[in-house]
């Protein structure tokens, strides 16, 4: 058994030792988020922790009406700009807590008037001496280079200060059922998927869609393949891709589509109606029998959560596949070529 298979079916547990150690320290954050009067908020990070800052900036702007963006560290880094960060909040996502620009990101944040938060893997790393608040993931150590439990920690972490700070308690009530939905995801859903990973063994290149919030779900899915398969991964928002890119799908393409029902379910059933009709290889991941039955490979999603906490429970699927994918390719997915657990980027 790989790292990487151990540390997928870690995550449930992961996910509540963040929920039950963070809790107290994440209501004084969001209590001085409230009495500065903040009313923007900036995630900094890169690669896997880029898809977790994508999900931050849909709930922020979902749940607390936040207007959120992704940061370019490279303003910073190489242009040396000052923006205007007072009434901000910085959130920088490292998971090792070493990526030199995004530490650097927090650090000219703060001294331009911004409120800094880092969320990391690694107490006492460079990034929480960086920030004004540290978010611990507390997913232990992570011996894969592949990302696994410090994302699906980064988003519960995400998750659990966007309700906090919203007085969402059905959200926090959510965010809490989530170990036991990961753990009902992975009894259902790994046979399948380790069965059907041999139909997709000479695989070179694939899209991976999604609508909405769950676009963070796409590009993480998508990434996981690419590194443990080096495959060619074209990830989009179905949105976006119904703006040229579908163009290019010939007959027999594998699209694999992450459709949790919610306010980006029928533009989803769009894209696979369009693709079924080009002679696409549809891979979808659903709880919905309707889109599902579309689909040369059918992953059921068996429980039903709320589409703001869909990419916690969905990208488990991206996870394995990826994992059993290149299993079958005779592939070790925890040490990818030429990658390393620590990416220094400036």
């Amino acid at each position: 058994m790989s790292h990487m298979l151990d540390e997928i079916h870690e995550q449930p547990e992961a996910i509540k030792k963040l929920i039950a150690a963070e809790r107290e320290s994440i209501k004084k954050l969001a209590e001085e988020i409230k009495n500065r009067g903040i009313n923007l908020a900036v995630f900094a990070a890169r690669g896997t922790s880029d898809n977790a800052a994508t999900y931050g900036k849909y709930i922020f702007e979902i749940v607390n009406g936040m207007p959120t963006s992704l940061a370019a560290p490279s303003v910073f880094t190489l242009y040396n700009a000052r923006p205007n960060l007072e009434n901000s909040l910085v959130i920088g996502i490292s998971q090792s807590g070493q990526a030199a620009d995004v530490i650097e990101c927090l650090q000219r944040s703060k001294e331009l008037g911004a409120l800094t938060v880092a969320i990391t893997n690694e107490a006492g790393s460079s990034i929480t001496k960086a920030a004004d608040y540290t978010i611990l993931c507390h997913a232990g150590p992570e011996r894969s280079v592949a990302a696994t439990k410090t994302y699906t920690t980064t988003l519960a972490a995400i998750a659990l200060l966007s309700a906090t700070l919203a007085g969402r308690e059905d959200l926090i009530n959510g965010l809490m059922a989530t170990p036991a939905q990961i753990t009902e995801v992975l009894k259902s859903c790994e046979a399948t998927i380790a069965d059907r990973a041999e139909r997709y063994r000479y695989m070179e290149e694939c899209f991976v869609l999604a609508r909405g919030i769950s676009r963070a779900t796409a590009f993480e899915a998508g990434l996981k393949l690419a590194e443990t398969n080096y495959v060619t991964v074209e990830p989009f928002s179905s949105s976006d891709f119904l703006h040229g890119p579908i163009a290019i799908v010939d007959e027999g393409a594998p699209c694999f589509l992450y459709a949790p029902q919610g306010p980006g379910f029928d533009s989803m059933m769009d894209i696979a109606r369009r693709l079924e009709k080009k002679g696409a290889e549809l891979i979808v991941i659903s709880d919905s029998a309707e889109i599902l039955s579309m689909a040369t490979t059918r992953i059921a999603i068996p429980v039903k959560v709320d589409d703001l906490l869909a990419p916690i429970i969905y990208i488990v699927v991206g996870q394995l596949f990826a994992q059993y994918l290149a299993s079958t390719r005779g592939l070790d997915p925890d040490h990818p070529r030429g990658l390393s657990k620590v990416t220094i980027t400036r």
